[in-house]
């Protein structure tokens, strides 16, 4: 093999890289370009593919926490709708009770006329307590104590004592008119529903104050990993436009190379 052989071989293969590098740099650029992404898989930058998949799990968890609190807080107002008609009926159980304690005017019949109202009264009451349901489930009747909100990125969150309004828990089931009562009762459960719907109007707020955070928090986590992914675009074209004057460049010059070892292989021919 002739010298002048050997050098246009390894001009050729260096050549060769040379070009082979430059389009793999200009595939990058119009594949970031394409995607609007500096990163688009862990060659681009490992570490920080690393942390911005980190970004993207921590901002997804606080959007959904958000959605679990706004859900939530629909629940509250479901049950503390609930509660506030539970509290008009026992506002009107105590009106007749009263009523009925006027024994210098009402009798035993009047009193058991009264009564009648107030059955229905506490039937009402207990339809509310078993019937009150948010997504098929019951929230008066006892059986959502301490219900978890997943409010956080990572599952945590807020715990809801969501009330019993049962008759038998607000001690109201076997009151009764037309005997011995005691119009206490009713003010012991009137107090009972009070401190629920009072209970729920903190959770409440507290679950309005979880959503603006996790908003502000959402919001600040997509702007870091923003930082980290996304494109410069105008340093990117003015890359792309490096890369393509330069891979314009050595076509020519290995074609110039080429051109040269043809004159000097005929020269040496003589």
């Amino acid at each position: 093999m002739s010298i002048s052989s050997i050098g246009r071989n390894q001009n050729v293969y260096q050549n060769r890289s040379l070009y082979t590098k430059q389009n793999q740099n200009l595939r990058r650029n119009f594949q970031q370009l394409s995607s609007g992404k500096r990163i688009n898989s862990a060659a681009d930058d490992a570490a920080g593919l690393a942390i911005a998949t980190k970004l993207l799990s921590q901002k997804n968890g606080y959007d959904v926490g958000l959605r679990n609190a706004a859900t939530s807080q629909d629940m509250v107002n479901v049950a503390e709708g609930g509660l506030s008609k539970i509290s008009d009926s026992l506002q009107r159980m105590r009106e007749l009770s009263i009523q009925a304690s006027n024994t210098a005017i009402y009798g035993d019949d009047d009193r058991e006329a009264i009564q009648q109202e107030i059955d229905q009264l506490k039937g009402y009451i207990s339809d509310a307590a078993k019937n009150t349901q948010f997504n098929n489930m019951n929230v008066l009747d006892g059986s959502m104590k301490n219900s978890h909100v997943a409010s956080n990125p990572d599952g945590g969150g807020m715990d809801i004592n969501m009330p019993d309004a049962a008759l038998s828990n607000l001690g109201i089931a076997d009151f009764d008119v037309t005997g011995d009562f005691d119009i206490s009762q009713i003010d012991s459960a009137l107090e009972k529903v009070s401190s629920a719907r009072s209970g729920l109007g903190a959770a409440y707020n507290r679950l309005g104050h979880t959503m603006n955070y996790n908003s502000y928090a959402s919001f600040n986590v997509t702007a870091s990993q923003s930082r980290l992914e996304d494109l410069d675009y105008a340093g990117a074209v003015s890359d792309m436009k490096k890369n393509s004057l330069l891979q314009e460049y050595r076509i020519m010059m290995q074609k110039k190379q080429q051109e040269q070892f043809g004159t000097v292989n005929r020269l040496f021919q003589f």
